[in-house]
């Protein structure tokens, strides 16, 4: 009986042993990379389709944490911003201004790349209307909107800057024009275009993309920078902030020192305008040297 027994449970032992020896590795966690439609970043579709800033930049940071395995989502900045406050999720934005706000929920990494700040885009023939509120080449935002009946179109959730942010919410709602979904600022610019809206916030090496991907001329567009707001401000990594998110933001500021001082600059500068190129690849020379 007894050598009954033990002869079976060698047969079960032999039959498990397969199974013990084959079990997979460990699973990985999965990092969920957020990207929308923010040319020149990202860009989507086109000729020039995957060869934006981010594009570039997401390959040599994924190459480099083989610790993860990682799947990109094409999100807009709202649902971005609820997936970051999800602390069930791991998921992380390689484009994110730094705000009082989103430090609340964010682990941000060192500042990653410096990017020309934004400012009010119209078209020419509405330059009268901005001609008053005009300082120099800078713009009272808050003068203009707070003083005439102007509408300014906007993406919903996105942070302009602490500064621009901060005129924003002093203005009436009455005052913005919100626009949801993917490809937003290219739909307020057609909105634009068509005479529905007269101004628009936005990033001139973004708007200069995106007007000559519609066909557009550039020369039909005038961009004023904002009183007030320094000439460049700083995108960063952020990850949502749980033990998950802080381990792979400590990873990450492993490899953005040499990234943003040897490869991202000269990715940003193809974009911008010809005549401001070697003024930024200069100034992106002293970006970190305090930092």
């Amino acid at each position: 009986m007894r050598a009954a027994r033990r002869l079976r449970h060698l047969v079960l032992l032999c039959g498990l042993l397969p199974a013990l020896l084959w079990q997979p590795a460990s699973a990985k966690e999965r990092l969920f990379w957020l990207v929308r439609d923010l040319p020149p970043f990202t860009i989507f579709e086109g000729p020039e389709k995957g060869q934006g800033v981010i594009d570039q930049l997401l390959p040599l940071l994924i190459g480099q944490m083989p610790e993860y395995d990682h799947s990109i989502v094409r999100v807009n900045r709202a649902r971005g911003i609820q997936m970051l406050q999800d602390h069930n999720s791991f998921t992380c934005d390689p484009t994110l201004l730094w705000t009082p706000e989103r430090a609340g929920y964010v682990r941000f990494s060192m500042p990653a790349l410096g990017v020309l700040s934004g400012g009010l885009v119209l078209r020419k023939d509405s330059q009268a209307l901005v001609a008053p509120y005009l300082d120099g080449q800078q713009v009272d935002l808050h003068g203009l909107l707070s003083k005439t009946t102007l509408q300014l179109g906007v993406v919903a959730e996105r942070s302009y800057g602490t500064q621009i942010d901060a005129i924003l919410r002093q203005l009436p709602d009455s005052a913005l024009s919100r626009h949801y979904g993917n490809d937003a600022t290219a739909n307020l610019l057609q909105m634009q275009q068509l005479g529905r809206l007269r101004l628009v916030l936005g990033y001139w090496h973004e708007v200069r993309y995106l007007v000559q991907q519609q066909g557009g001329s550039l020369a039909d567009y005038r961009f004023y920078p904002v009183q007030g707001v320094p000439r460049y401000q700083f995108l960063h990594v952020g990850c949502s902030d749980t033990e998950l998110g802080r381990t792979a933001i400590a990873h990450i500021e492993q490899l953005l020192p040499a990234l943003r001082q040897e490869v991202l600059p000269a990715h940003y500068a193809r974009w911008l305008d010809p005549a401001l190129q070697e003024g930024y690849l200069e100034d992106s020379k002293r970006f970190f040297k305090d930092r």
